[in-house]
């Protein structure tokens, strides 16, 4: 045991000022554990990583060892496999057990394109017909396969009459399991309609984020007319629904369909240049300049900006992690930290 005790400390002494990286792999290796496992594990697996958290806290508050590392990765795995499961149960809502079909209506929230093609429409605050609301689905995403006409406005409360089903599993072992996406994202039921929508109530100002989003969007097809038009307001406000299915097949073909995704190649373009904007307009005033903490100021700035610009992109999950890495840098010039290091990738 001598040896192993040597060789540890041999070990993390080498590796001290360098560990912090490995946070977030510990991190992510408690939510896999969580993922890996076949069912819904019992309330008792989440008493038990709640308590080696806590127990873990109390170890590194009163004891400072060579082997707090250690610890560490005890309690990153412990908090990994609690926030998978709290996710879970957090997003978890009614799922559709048969296949349904009539009416159906609901707010719109997101306006896209499926794989097909059709234009999609994904609806909240569901009502289905002879559904009590304690079954209904939290939220529907339809296909719209009919001829196509005027959307609606996001927000807008419409009623159609389509073909719902529960979201189906992976086709092949350990493929894609959009029944588990589904769960995540709040759908409960997916399908398709081939009648006309028809509006029940105009957008209002409970969405206007949403309104918001396709109204630039709009704007920018208006400014820029035909496809180019439609990859515009694809790339800047991550509106796909004008797009034809010709243009997004040509950019998968060629490997480019990664530039539709709102990344950190538009987050970190937007964020430099506000930040850059603001702090050298703050330097061509004498009053300010000696006056106002000018790096911080343009650091907040550009971070508030980067925020709106997440609520008006849609905030997927490329979008959120870009997001992320630009709070990361713009807080610690704030503080007053180095921005390029490892420990802002991790």
């Amino acid at each position: 045991m001598t040896w192993l005790k040597a060789s540890c400390e041999r070990v993390l002494l080498g590796q001290r000022g360098a560990l912090y990286p490995w946070a977030p792999v510990f991190l992510a290796f408690g939510i896999s554990l969580y993922f890996a496992l076949p069912n819904e594990p019992p309330l008792a697996a989440y008493a038990l990583a709640l308590a080696a958290t806590f127990v873990g806290s109390v170890v590194l508050a009163l004891y400072r060892s060579l082997f707090a590392p250690l610890v560490w990765v005890c309690l990153l795995v412990s908090v990994g496999f609690g926030l998978a499961g709290g996710r879970a149960v957090w997003v978890s809502g009614p799922v559709l057990g048969w296949r349904y079909y009539g009416p159906v209506e609901g707010r719109i929230v997101l306006i896209d394109r499926s794989a097909s093609g059709a234009l999609r429409l994904t609806l909240d605050q569901v009502i289905l017909e002879r559904l009590p609301p304690n079954k209904t689905p939290t939220r529907v995403r339809v296909a719209l396969h009919g001829a196509e006409s005027a959307v609606p406005q996001a927000g807008s409360t419409v009623l159609i009459t389509a073909h719902l089903s529960p979201p189906s599993g992976p086709v092949e072992p350990n493929g894609f399991d959009f029944q588990r996406h589904a769960w995540f994202q709040g759908l409960g039921a997916i399908g398709y309609s081939r009648t006309p929508l028809m509006v029940l109530e105009p957008a209002r100002h409970a969405a206007l984020i949403s309104q918001a989003r396709y109204a630039f969007a709009n704007f920018v097809r208006s400014e820029i007319k035909g496809e180019n038009g439609a990859f515009a307001a694809a790339i800047m406000a991550g509106d796909r629904s004008a797009m034809s299915q010709e243009t997004v097949d040509t950019l998968r073909h060629t490997n480019l369909a990664h530039l539709l995704a709102i990344s950190g190649l538009h987050m970190g373009l937007l964020s430099g240049f506000i930040y850059a904007a603001i702090r050298y307009g703050l330097v061509l005033s004498p009053s300010l300049r000696h006056r106002v903490p000018i790096r911080k100021t343009a650091a907040f700035g550009a971070l508030v900006v980067s925020f709106f610009y997440l609520l008006l992109s849609g905030g997927s999950v490329a979008t959120e992690r870009a997001f992320i890495m630009a709070m990361v840098a713009l807080g610690a010039v704030f503080f007053e930290r180095r921005v390029i290091s490892l420990r802002s990738v991790a």
